[in-house]
């Protein structure tokens, strides 16, 4: 049979992106200018606009991947005072820049705290996710920080990837939250200071202005148990005092701190006319058509 040469890796234009698959070559083209144009309007200046991140998690063939772009592709517009991300695995993220609708944003789920490339086996650095065009990224979630089958991430790591992230020009969900028998024990609010209290030793004040908070209580992600809104409200709220008092009034009155404990559709309206409740990072739900009863959820 008939032999397909492939071009040269320098004849490949450098906006491109090579993925190789066990039985063929793919190249996609990762350009903004290819990808729909989704309906969102711009938001009123002045508000905080709510943040619905998505967190594709370890989820999906690249085929499986495509059926949820193209749902999500024909969900109609995103509120105006609403702003929508999906981080998914490292893998689908080329074809996420070229297929998914510009008016949401892509990024990763997590990055290595290294600052350039170099001898780091199996990291991604956030250079390399900006290069590619994503703009947002998860770190701290508490999968990492607990770990599955492998060391966690310890808060000085997590504030070091903050660090990193941000100067390489990402916008970053911060993942914190308390685990069950923390929350019985009344130390909530403790236990969220101690995983903040390295970032805010790190970063400079204005670098906040990329930083959204998402606040998601360990014992409610993946779980089907949900904080009440009263109860989500509480800790939200406790979160932005602290932020006032650590960094800056300026700060803590702009900062989105988002919930991220088994949000869906069912439960996302009440959760998100709280008023420290500035939006939600998704699992589950997020994979599902039912992500845009969330996106849909934000008060008008």
């Amino acid at each position: 049979g008939s032999t397909t040469r492939l071009p040269k890796l320098s004849q490949v234009p450098h906006t491109f992106v090579s993925l190789l698959f066990f039985s063929k070559y793919t190249v996609i083209n990762t350009m903004s200018s290819a990808r729909p144009k989704g309906s969102s309007v711009p938001a009123p200046e002045g508000e905080r606009k709510y943040l619905i991140g998505g967190n594709w998690k370890s989820n999906g063939t690249l085929a499986e991947q495509e059926d949820r772009v193209k749902i999500f592709n024909e969900a109609g517009p995103i509120p105006s005072n609403c702003e929508v991300a999906i981080c998914a695995p490292y893998i689908h993220l080329p074809m996420l820049l070229s297929k998914l609708r510009e008016d949401i944003a892509v990024g990763a789920q997590n990055c290595g705290n290294n600052e350039k490339d170099g001898a780091f086996t199996g990291e991604i650095g956030a250079h390399m996710l900006t290069d590619i065009g994503c703009t947002w990224v998860i770190i701290g979630h508490s999968e990492r920080r607990e770990g599955f089958g492998m060391v966690g991430e310890t808060e000085k790591l997590c504030a070091e990837k903050l660090k990193v992230a941000l100067d390489k020009g990402l916008k970053v969900m911060f993942a914190i939250g308390e685990k069950k028998e923390e929350r019985e024990s009344d130390v909530t609010m403790e236990v969220c200071a101690k995983q903040l209290d390295p970032a805010i030793e790190l970063l400079a004040e204005a670098e906040w202005a990329n930083v959204a908070i998402a606040y998601e209580p360990v014992w409610a992600i993946g779980t089907g148990l949900t904080a009440t809104p009263e109860m989500a409200q509480e800790t939200h709220a406790d979160i932005r005092a602290y932020i006032s008092k650590k960094v800056s009034p300026e700060v803590a009155s702009k900062i989105r701190i988002q919930y991220g404990g088994s949000m869906k559709g069912a439960n996302a309206k009440e959760l998100l006319a709280q008023p420290d409740i500035d939006g939600g990072l998704i699992g589950g739900a997020s994979l599902k058509a039912d992500f845009f009863n969330v996106v849909n959820g934000v008060p008008m």
